[in-house]
């Protein structure tokens, strides 16, 4: 278990509660964060269109479109989709199901535990060994409520559909936290090709976001797709108006035409970048584990926490995996960056553990 919450200083980087972005300062070169650059144009348009409406309450009709859009794009019913105010929205509304009893997939995207730790409900950590991969899983029978991630976040792991389908009991329900599976793609290149957005199962909750992917981190934007039934236990209570206009006009642009061959382009520019940069960091030792699937990729580092700290002074930002659950001091998690950035990353790698080993030096 992990200790600590609501106490940790946000600058501990055993927080929970502390992201990438809290590392990813001014005139750094960003690994730390996730996002694909900045908005395309058509979405940037699209929202400037409506900026002169903003009096306006969000209306029933802007919501309309998200959710058609949504709809149509994963073959559902739009009874099938809340819209969501960024994924992190969709992990606290958990809570209203009544959950006796989570299972958490570890290591994993720390959100959906300080959510349910809020509201008092019981986890189980199921930590898994490297590679991470589901077989290794142990779910208590008794958990009616399972978390993952696919890809998972920070391992890059991504599982079989049937895998996650192997973990389905009767009176559980499976949350399947998807905010990177618009950037993935199969051998045969198909796009998503684990993704269960599309999947019809009454015990199944998928989370996304279009925030990576489309560069739109700052503006909240996502959407989970489950039965209505489960759907309106989630609603309970819910505010109104819960998205902005802005982020139900982005959502319905995104999840269009455009927004596909967007992602398709954005998946395939990811894998290139993904194999480079593996080769690349390979070349001057360090070990990427697992196999990574997602626009970030898991490497071991000796004194991880060290070399972060360190990396700083060489004008570069990586994600610290000390507040992930089974992993520590010898990880770190790396944005998939094009090849130009990742060669004076690891330029920088290479002075910091110059300057380590030369610490460590006892002058006799």
């Amino acid at each position: 278990m992990t200790a600590g919450y609501g106490v940790a200083s946000s600058s501990d980087l055993s927080d929970p509660d502390r992201h990438g972005d809290r590392d990813a300062a001014p005139g750094l070169v960003d690994f730390a964060v996730n996002v694909r650059g900045t908005p395309p144009p058509f979405v940037l348009d699209a929202i400037t269109r409506g900026l002169g409406d903003l009096a306006r309450y969000p209306g029933l009709d802007d919501e309309r479109r998200a959710v058609d859009a949504i709809a149509a794009t994963h073959g559902r019913s739009p009874g099938d989709v809340l819209l969501l105010s960024g994924a992190a929205d969709g992990f606290e509304m958990l809570p209203r199901l009544d959950v006796r009893h989570a299972a958490l997939i570890q290591p994993s995207f720390t959100e959906p535990e300080i959510a349910l730790r809020a509201a008092g409900v019981p986890i189980t950590q199921v930590t898994l060994d490297e590679p991470w991969r589901l077989s290794g899983a142990e779910v208590p029978d008794t958990a009616d409520l399972v978390i993952l991630g696919n890809p998972t976040n920070p391992t890059s792991v991504l599982h079989p559909r049937e895998s996650i389908a192997a973990l389905r009991r009767p009176g559980r329900i499976i949350v399947v936290d998807e905010a990177f599976a618009d950037l993935t793609l199969g051998a045969d290149g198909e796009l998503e090709p684990q993704s269960l957005a599309s999947a019809d199962w009454p015990d199944l909750i998928v989370i996304r976001s279009v925030t990576k992917t489309f560069g739109l981190a700052g503006l909240r934007a996502g959407y989970l797709l489950a039965a209505p039934e489960i759907l309106a236990r989630l609603r309970a209570g819910r505010r109104p108006w819960a998205l902005s206009t802005p982020a139900l006009t982005a959502l319905t642009a995104c999840l269009g035409e455009a927004g596909f061959l967007h992602c398709a382009e954005q998946a395939r520019r990811v894998a290139a970048e993904r194999a480079e940069m593996v080769d690349e960091l390979t070349r001057i030792g360090l070990v990427v584990v697992a196999e990574p699937a997602a626009p970030f990729v898991l490497v071991e580092v000796p004194r991880a926490t060290e070399v972060k700290r360190r990396l700083v002074d060489h004008g570069f930002a990586v994600r610290s995996c000390a507040n992930f659950v089974g992993l520590g001091d010898d990880h770190l998690r790396l944005a998939v960056r094009p090849v130009e950035q990742v060669r004076a990353l690891t330029a920088a790698i290479e002075q910091v553990r110059e300057e380590m080993r030369d610490g460590n030096r006892v002058d006799v």
